[in-house]
């Protein structure tokens, strides 16, 4: 394989790089071995945590692809990068929600576990300085990120998404507690789901044990012996099994 020359950084995220290339349609995507919380205040080095990142977000975009989700992704560079297509992305973070956990949990007084029958799905405004905050479409709509046909349109995406992920993750004995996911627009201004599907972005629980496989274990401060490269390494193994 004939790695793509990479050029300028275009910009430095909390976990990724993202660089031109010769093509203006075709981003690098380098993943980083920081794993950050709180807004970033809590930033912490695991080493090859980028690589495994980098593995497991190939594999799922690849399923979701075969099953019919158009995304970003090309191909898999080298152990820590992507090629994918540049998009103009939707500053909007997109939850799905399976199980009560997280700040859903924390913000409506519900005990974590609880199944949701209907499925939720919250918007998240991108915003540092504003902490990420919830809003709803009407939000969306209003600071003219987006219109409510494409919100409509992105739902019945993240709908498909959900029930492909649920039953690819339950038959590796994991449980899709809910997840993010961001998406964007090329150059036709067609919709792509983008960023990538991994540990960092959701919620995944041992099927048996309900035992948390994901940043779960970095987020909780009373949390002991955080051991996050083999929590991802278990997830990634799952995944390579028949």
């Amino acid at each position: 394989m004939i790695n793509t020359i990479k050029k300028d950084l275009i910009i430095e995220g909390k976990t990724k790089k993202i660089y031109s290339t010769k093509n203006p349609h075709e981003i690098i995507i380098h993943y980083k071995d920081n794993l950050t919380s709180l807004h970033g205040l809590k930033n912490k080095l695991f080493q090859d945590k980028g690589i495994l990142n980098n593995e497991i977000t190939t594999i799922i975009f690849k399923h979701l692809h075969y099953n019919g989700i158009k995304n970003h992704f090309i191909r898999k560079e080298n152990n820590r990068e992507q090629l994918c297509y540049k998009l103009n992305m939707i500053p909007l973070e997109f939850v799905t929600r399976n199980i009560v956990s997280g700040s859903m949990s924390k913000r409506l007084g519900i005990t974590e576990g609880k199944l949701i029958s209907n499925g939720i799905f919250e918007i998240f405004y991108k915003s540092d300085k504003l902490k990420d905050p919830l809003i709803n479409d009407h939000h969306a709509v209003f600071l003219e990120i987006i219109s409510y046909e494409e919100l409509n349109f992105i739902y019945s995406v993240m709908k498909n998404i959900n029930n492909i992920l649920k039953k690819y993750f339950i038959n590796k004995n994991i449980i899709l507690v809910d997840f993010k996911i961001e998406f964007g627009k090329n150059k036709k201004n067609e919709i792509y789901l983008s960023d990538e599907i991994s540990p960092d972005t959701c919620r995944f629980w041992d099927k048996n044990t309900k035992k948390k496989l994901d940043k779960d274990i970095f987020r909780i401060e009373s949390e002991k012996n955080i051991d996050i490269i083999n929590t991802y390494m278990e997830i990634l193994k799952r995944l390579h099994e028949n």
